[in-house]
């Protein structure tokens, strides 16, 4: 079955590649570390397939023709035109289910079946991809393990599922994967380290992580058997593994495989590279999580010195902006505002720069300065960003968007801070109006917005029975969103039962002060352990 023929000029995307190879060229969905590529492409040789139900020859240009649609579509992507690679999908879907609708289910369906939801998942349509994976488990499953390119089918079905998050198919497939190769490959085949990192990672998503550390040691040891103890290949592995030991707590065998990662990136490149400044900010990571931040902060001083330098990244990349960031917060963290002030400046300063005074992502970095002038109590300064900030925003926005209110909020709390209650009141109820109109009356976003209108209202002299009613608002959305037993909850029900007090409702009053009282206790020992 070859329906793209029909489609004069187009043909279809690759799925016989490394998934990882695939996916960093179309989805920002894999874990990888900034600067650490997936491994080489392992490819199979085009001979080492097992007996098949087509000749070769045959195979061997449906394989072409494949990778040709697959490239035609990720052309059109990043040109920007979605609407025709959308088409050319769609054409080849059509073709693929009028064939299916005959019942011509072999591996060829699944094989295109395959690339055109790879395709629908670089063009970010994920309810379609849903649709197209039961389509292809229903082909897939019929399917005997020695069919050509079945193996690659599952990989990228894996990694499908686990973008959709359905975790428990995605290791099925990887499963069987893994099983078809070790059968014709044996166990520590190279071909193997794909669908075992792909699997280690949905093991790791779903909490399994001691089957997911196996998994990762899995994978080193072959790399290593294959390709040496000094291989490139092994920092995705090293990576991966660090990651799932950092969530742990396991801080200290983290370290080992991230200090790992920047020695072979110095061996292979050199101290000065850009690689080994990307591997320099992981390890930052783990200082951080060990308690030592000023190592951290000098290493994460060093990986910018040595990526600007090597100009491995540009200056207004998300990557760098990130590292700048992460450092500005760990120098205010450890007392050193003004020099984490002066990071966020020049995060402003770039953005300024490259993409204009006014432009929408400038707006971060305004909100994080006046967070660190309202730090060292300037809310002169804070105020005069923020509202340079929303005046930004209310070119980009409509009036009622939601994401207009986060400077609003903070511009309310800046004038209450300032003693300009009337102010910060207003900005407050219109926060709390476009919020309960975008995330709804119950929602957490709400019950921020509350929580800063019954401060301002309570300094203005409120009424204190309306100021329970928002009280008790707070408190719902808090035991909802974060657990009757939550430190939030514990601070609120501490004004709910001051004001029952101040208004002799006691009745109301003793449940809730035994309820605090309980939640203090706990809270206490919980602070003791």
């Amino acid at each position: 079955m070859l329906p793209f023929r029909a489609i004069a000029g187009h043909h279809v995307l690759k799925p016989f590649a490394s998934v990882g190879s695939l996916e960093a060229d179309l989805s920002s969905q894999e874990n990888h570390a900034p600067g650490v590529s997936a491994p080489n492409n392992i490819q199979r040789s085009k001979m080492s397939f097992d007996q098949t139900s087509y000749p070769l020859d045959d195979m061997s240009d449906f394989e072409k023709q494949l990778q040709e649609l697959f490239g035609e579509v990720k052309r059109m992507i990043m040109k920007g035109n979605k609407s025709d690679a959308i088409d050319l999908l769609k054409a080849n879907y059509e073709a693929v289910k009028e064939q299916m609708n005959a019942g011509t289910k072999g591996i060829q369906e699944a094989a295109l079946l395959d690339v055109i939801a790879l395709g629908y998942m670089a063009v970010g349509d994920l309810k379609f991809v849903g649709s197209l994976l039961a389509m292809l488990t229903e082909v897939v499953e019929s399917l005997k393990d020695n069919e050509p390119f079945l193996d690659s089918v599952l990989v990228h079905m894996g990694s499908m599922y686990s973008t959709l998050r359905k975790f428990e198919k995605s290791l099925l497939l990887y499963r069987r994967s893994i099983d078809i190769l070790e059968n014709r490959y044996g166990k520590n085949s190279i071909y193997l380290i794909t669908p075992l990192l792909g699997m280690a990672k949905v093991l790791g998503a779903i909490g399994r992580s001691i089957k997911a550390v196996e998994t990762y040691h899995r994978a080193i040891a072959i790399l290593e058997l294959n390709k040496g103890a000094e291989s490139e290949d092994l920092v995705v592995a090293l990576f991966g593994l660090g990651n799932i030991l950092l969530k742990e707590g396991r801080t200290t065998d983290a370290e080992t495989h991230f200090v790992r990662i920047l020695n072979l990136y110095k061996k292979l490149y050199g101290e000065n590279d850009g690689r080994v400044g990307m591997a320099m900010c992981s390890l930052a990571h783990v200082k951080c999580a060990k308690g030592n931040p000023d190592e951290a902060i000098q290493l994460y001083e060093n990986a910018l010195q040595v990526i600007k330098d090597s100009n491995y990244v540009a200056l207004d990349d998300n990557i760098m902006e990130k590292m700048r960031i992460d450092l500005a917060e760990l120098l205010h963290v450890v007392g050193r505002g003004k020099e984490g002030r002066k990071m966020l400046e020049e995060c402003l300063l770039i953005t300024e720069k490259y993409k204009g005074k006014e432009h929408p992502s400038s707006v971060t970095h305004l909100l994080n300065l006046a967070t660190s002038y309202s730090r060292s109590k300037n809310f002169v300064e804070a105020e005069r960003l923020l509202r340079t900030s929303l005046e930004i925003m209310r070119k980009t926005v409509g009036p009622d968007d939601q994401s207009i209110t986060f400077p609003m909020l903070h511009l309310a709390v800046t004038l209450y801070n300032l003693k300009r209650d009337e102010e910060a009141e207003q900005l407050a109820l219109e926060v709390l109006h476009i919020r309960e109109k975008s995330f709804g009356k119950d929602s957490l976003p709400v019950g921020e917005a509350l929580d800063c209108l019954v401060s301002i209202q309570t300094r203005l002299g409120k009424d204190d029975g309306e100021l329970l009613e928002l009280l008790k608002r707070i408190v719902s959305i808090q035991e909802r969103e974060f657990g009757y037993e939550s430190e939030e909850v514990m601070e609120t029900l501490k004004k709910i039962v001051y004001y029952l007090d101040k208004l002799g409702r006691k009745n109301e009053k003793f449940p809730l002060q035994k309820r605090l009282s309980i939640l203090r206790m706990k809270y206490k020992q919980r602070i003791q352990y």
